[in-house]
């Protein structure tokens, strides 16, 4: 079985899951994990779908109809399944401040320093209930590789919290 990861983006409207999926289906793929979300307009996803491998070519080839008919771009990557045995200590962030430009910046910044991998990264802004400004809010799930204390990366992101005036919690670490 071949791994693929799509990404699809297209104008919001109903049926767009539905002619991904099927064209998927068509070729004996399974749909393993996604993300998809409407954002301003747009519906875009990433899918991890598994296959045949000499389904591979023809599940390809026929996503590009789907581009040609109005619904959705889609691009596919071969890829192989991750294997996650590294001793790396899984934790997540939580952000939550006003919403000013350069924030995902700044704390991803100080995690590539600490060599952390992001693997999952959500984000979205709501209105203030007070004031009627912006708050951004953000969730991430990352490796912390063992070089690296917790201590460490906990007073690296204190230091920026402050600078930014936005509130980070980490969660309790969970070795994997």
């Amino acid at each position: 079985m071949a791994t693929l990861v799509l990404t699809a983006i297209g104008d919001d409207h109903a049926g767009l899951v539905r002619a991904l999926s099927s064209v998927i289906a068509q070729h004996g793929g399974n749909w393993e994990t996604s993300r998809m979300a409407h954002l301003a307009g747009k519906f875009a996803g990433i899918v991890l779908v598994t296959v045949p491998d000499g389904n591979v070519d023809g599940l390809i080839t026929d996503l590009g109809p789907l581009d040609e008919q109005g619904l959705l771009t889609v691009s596919a990557e071969l890829s192989t399944p991750a294997v996650r045995d590294d001793g790396s200590t899984r934790l997540t962030l939580e952000l939550v401040g006003v919403d000013r430009p350069g924030i995902v910046r700044d704390v991803s910044d100080v995690l590539a320093r600490q060599k952390v991998n992001i693997e999952e990264l959500e984000t979205e802004t709501v209105s203030a209930p007070m004031d009627g400004g912006e708050i951004f809010k953000a969730r991430m799930v990352m490796s912390l590789p063992d070089a690296i204390s917790i201590d460490y990366l906990t007073e690296a992101l204190e230091d920026l919290a402050g600078q930014l005036m936005v509130d980070i919690e980490l969660d309790e670490p969970d070795r994997r």
